[in-house]
C-alpha cells in the first residue's frame, strides 16, 4: 500500500512499512512543512494512505470534509512502536483504508471510523 508519513512520526518507521511491503513517502524529506491541508492534500493526489500522529488531521477530514484516502492515527505510541503498530493497522484494516476510513490506533484499542461517518467501530486488540 502506498503511505504517507507525516513528519512527527518516528523515522525509524519508515524502514519497518517498507520491510511490510509498503512504498513509503514522508514529509520529513520534504524542504519545508506547507501544512496539513497541502500534506492531506499530496496523500490525495498521490492516493496514499496517511500516517500520523496529529489529530489535526481529522478535523480537515471530518468537520471541512477534506478528499482523503485514508488516515491511520497513532495515539501514545512509543516511538519504536510507530511502524509496527502502522504496519499491523494497515494489514488488518487495508480495505477499510482504502475506501477512505480513519484508524485510530492506541495501544491495547482500534478505533475505526469508516468513511461514511454513520459508525464508529472499536475493536480491543488486548493490550493494557
Amino acid at each position: 500500500m502506498k503511505v504517507l508519513l507525516d513528519g512527527c512520526v518516528w523515522s525509524g518507521a519508515r524502514e519497518t512499512l517498507r520491510a511490510s511491503g509498503h512504498d513509503v513517502e514522508s514529509t520529513a524529506d520534504w524542504h519545508r512543512d506547507p501544512g496539513d491541508d497541502d500534506v492531506l492534500s499530496h496523500a490525495f493526489r498521490n492516493s496514499q494512505v496517511l500516517i500520523t500522529l496529529d489529530k489535526d488531521f481529522g478535523e480537515l477530514i471530518v468537520v471541512l470534509q477534506r478528499p482523503h484516502v485514508g488516515i491511520i492515527r497513532l495515539v501514545d505510541c512509543r516511538a519504536e512502536d510507530q511502524g509496527s503498530s502502522a504496519a499491523a493497522a494497515l494489514a488488518r484494516y487495508g480495505q477499510d483504508l482504502s475506501q477512505g476510513a480513519i484508524v485510530t490506533v492506541e495501544p491495547g484499542r482500534v478505533r475505526v471510523r469508516p468513511p461514511d461517518r454513520t459508525v464508529e467501530r472499536a475493536t480491543d486488540t488486548g493490550g493494557d
